[in-house]
């Protein structure tokens, strides 16, 4: 009732003030909301989630914003895209409002405030829901080189996250997405592997490490990709990122702005993408599916197709944080 309320005048003003006003108020405000506490317990990765119901890296990118975020009543919250090194990411204007397909297209380009400000967030902070931490690449540093910043990242959350979501899918860095072609992830894969052993010696703990991936691949990468998660061990696939299509929205205004394209314009490729992987996959490999499920039944509908978790961003944009519950007490 209260979002019905404010939602109009959030709407109002430009996008990314009105995402960086919203989660002040919840955090300045939470201890004044009743906390959603509804268990559907779930064991994925190795974990015990409270419930199957996620928000998906990008919302709070800096861990910022966990105690207000966790009164909506999410299973687990995965924050980030985080980097080494802080950076300011794209120019703004850089998220596009795209209301008659509840979508958002944004090219924020990993502007974070870098690793050290987010493990002093997460560090020896109580917690009763699943914690991802999300890592990714600095925009100068080479694709060639890529590898020594997941390291960097890896190595350096690892004592304080339940699991390490790896992002070679955002379409806002430049070269990013090539680290999903074989032999770059492959590369990616063994290096992370042989890092998470040692870590995994060090800590005598074993942090999952899931890869998220684009919703634009060939449809020829999906086995080949499989392949490889099963080769190195990865414990979960993160499906979707955004995607470049404009598809969906051709004909808005904003469908030429750059940038990936989220929310319901993302939702068929998205169910594709856990489709396709699930087909390959069997049970071997666990599917967190995101990306366009704004509503109770699109949430049920993935896990009909074989998701084990999933995640919510736009859709609690355009429905309000009450899509948590809804979606809670409907599964």
């Amino acid at each position: 009732m209260l979002y019905r309320l404010l939602k109009p005048l959030l709407f109002a003003v430009e996008p990314e003030l009105a995402h960086d006003v919203s989660l002040e108020m919840l955090q300045q405000f939470h201890r004044l909301l009743p906390a959603v506490r509804i268990a559907r317990p779930v064991r994925v990765m190795g974990l015990d989630f409270p419930n199957p119901v996620g928000l998906a890296a990008g919302l709070d990118k800096n861990a910022d914003y966990l105690d207000g975020l966790a009164r909506l009543g999410f299973g687990s919250i995965e924050v980030g895209s985080v980097t080494p090194k802080p950076q300011p990411g794209n120019p703004q204007p850089r998220i596009f409002r795209l209301n008659r397909h509840r979508s958002l297209i944004n090219r924020m380009g990993f502007n974070n405030r870098g690793l050290d400000h987010v493990v002093g967030r997460i560090s020896d902070r109580p917690r009763d829901y699943v914690l991802g931490v999300n890592i990714g690449k600095n925009l100068q540093t080479p694709v060639a080189d890529a590898l020594d910043d997941y390291r960097r990242g890896l190595a350096a959350v690892y004592p304080h996250a339940d699991y390490v979501a790896i992002n070679i899918s955002s379409p806002n860095t430049p070269g990013l997405r090539d680290l999903q072609h074989e032999d770059a992830l492959e590369s990616l894969l063994a290096g992370l592997d042989e890092d998470r052993r040692r870590l995994e010696d060090r800590h005598q703990a074993r942090r999952p490490l899931a890869l998220k991936l684009s919703p634009d691949l060939d449809a020829r990468a999906v086995p080949v990709i499989a392949r490889l998660l099963r080769r190195y061990r990865v414990d979960g696939l993160i499906a979707t990122n955004t995607t470049l299509s404009r598809e969906v929205v051709r004909g808005h205004r904003y469908a030429g702005e750059a940038g990936g394209l989220s929310g319901l314009g993302l939702r068929d490729a998205a169910r594709a993408m856990l489709v396709a992987f699930r087909r390959e996959l069997g049970d071997d490999i666990p599917i967190v599916s995101v990306g366009g499920i704004d509503s109770a039944d699109e949430a049920r509908y993935r896990l009909e197709l074989g998701a084990s978790l999933v995640q919510l961003y736009t859709g609690l944009i355009y429905r309000g944080p009450g899509l948590v519950k809804s979606i809670l007490r409907s599964i």
